[in-house]
């Protein structure tokens, strides 16, 4: 069984305590996780999104509809002491 095949299998009652357990850093019984469960468990979540629409995955930000600064003159900063 590959990565892939194992990630296939995870339900999303089990989607959702790895990426509560990478947030927290902890499973749930309150055992810490490793370095490599770390890795493991983020490498999971993002396989397991992949089949996922793009604005219900992890750390999605949806595209601005309108620019941030909708003057065109250019102001130059001023340093306050």
């Amino acid at each position: 069984m590959n990565f892939k095949q194992l990630v296939e299998g995870i339900t999303p009652d089990i989607y959702e305590g790895l990426k509560r357990g990478v947030e927290i850093g902890k499973w749930p019984d309150g055992r810490s996780l490793t370095e490599e469960q770390k890795i493991l468990c983020m490498q999971a979540i993002i396989t397991y999104e992949e089949s996922m629409p793009a604005d219900q995955r992890t750390g999605y930000v949806p595209p601005k509809v309108e620019p941030c600064d909708t003057t065109d003159e250019v102001q130059p900063l001023s340093w306050k002491n």
